[in-house]
């Protein structure tokens, strides 16, 4: 956790070995371009996508790693179907992607934040937060108000943090997980420590417009392609790359690495905010304890589904393969009758198994 535990103390970082020089000399290079360009645009385009190469080879070998987790995918689908005659029906495939969708729309954005090194521990307390608030508003004025209040409310949690990590340098695991608390304290203020009822506002949660489909997957599916192309297309994704995988010769070759990550902390917000919507719509109530323990699902997601907690490398195409495994375990141990206290042991044991992969790829990349 190299970048995400000193990830704002740039001085103590060892500048990676590799195109470290070149990284200098792109440096000078962007400043003359500078003269010639006074608005940075060429330079910032250019010099992201020449930091951004590492992190382009890096996806490239990514590949056998996601064809590594489609077979545990496909193992684990054979193995459930085979003890239990409702797994591979229809409604029971659809009850899986109702149930990975909430985790999945924050841990799209949380994807890009652990590729640029940073991580949102405030998610869960976020996702309530937005939740309540929707609720409690909506309860003297039209349901357009609070859904505008909960999606305005998860921006600015998204930009503080933001900001608190990249212009106040503290360290994303302490400003994150100190939001957690202030949200999560805010919500039982605002909820009175008590469920707040919600009516006609089912749809979000439930209603099934395409192939009988749920509203939050379809919303999952789309989101996870837009991510993809603006990771693997523009200059943002190979900016986050860029900040993750060296964050000194990213800021040496002019890749305007904190603007990317405020962006990237903005969007991890709006998906908290989204998510909370979610919640409230399939329960129709909003509870202050809603989304505990959410951030733990993320994060094995995403690092299950190969990002590296060292920042620099990971795929939205592997998290939602993550997301699948983690749905299709938690789905068929429920169909075998396992109590769901096992399923937390499981859960715990899958991060566990995930991070020390990570750990032991990073030790081989060094050799």
């Amino acid at each position: 956790m190299s970048h995400i535990t000193g990830k704002n103390q740039t001085s103590a970082e060892p500048a990676a070995p590799v195109g470290l020089t070149k990284a200098t000399g792109t440096a000078s290079a962007a400043q003359a371009a500078d003269h010639a360009d006074p608005a940075g645009t060429a330079t910032a385009a250019t010099a992201a996508t020449a930091a951004g190469a590492p992190g382009v080879r890096k996806r490239s070998r990514s590949a056998p790693e996601l064809a590594a987790l489609l077979l545990v995918l496909v193992a684990l689908i054979v193995f459930f179907w085979l003890k239990s005659p409702y797994f591979l029906t229809k409604d029971n495939i659809i009850n899986v992607l109702t149930a990975i969708a909430v985790t999945g729309i924050i841990a799209i954005p949380g994807t890009m934040l652990l590729i640029a090194g940073q991580v949102d521990l405030s998610v869960g307390s976020g996702a309530a937060f937005c939740g309540v608030m929707m609720a409690t508003v909506s309860q003297n004025h039209a349901l357009i108000i609070g859904v505008l209040v909960a999606v305005g409310l998860g921006i600015l949690i998204g930009l503080v943090n933001g900001l608190l990590v990249t212009v106040l340098r503290v360290n994303a695991l302490i400003a994150t997980l100190g939001m957690l608390a202030v949200l999560r304290g805010l919500t039982e203020v605002r909820a009175h420590g008590a469920t707040v009822e919600l009516a006609n506002f089912s749809g979000l949660g439930t209603a099934r417009p395409f192939l009988s489909i749920p509203v939050p997957a379809l919303l999952l599916l789309g989101i996870a392609v837009l991510a993809a192309l603006l990771m693997r297309y523009t200059v943002f994704g190979r900016s986050l790359y860029a900040a993750g995988s060296n964050p000194v010769a990213a800021r040496l070759v002019g890749v305007r690495g904190a603007k990317m990550i405020v962006i990237a902390f903005v969007a991890s917000g709006v998906g908290v905010a989204l998510s909370g919507l979610i919640l409230d719509s399939q329960l129709s109530a909003a509870s202050p304890n809603a989304a505990t323990g959410l951030e733990l699902s993320v994060v094995t997601a995403i690092v299950l589904g190969g990002a590296s907690l060292a920042g620099g490398r990971g795929t939205i195409q592997g998290t939602i393969v993550g997301l699948l495994i983690i749905g299709v375990l938690n789905n068929g141990l429920t169909l075998l009758n396992v109590s769901s206290f096992y399923q937390q042991v499981a859960s715990g044991a899958l991060l566990i198994l995930a991070v020390s992969f990570d750990q032991l790829r990073l030790r081989f990349a060094k050799l």
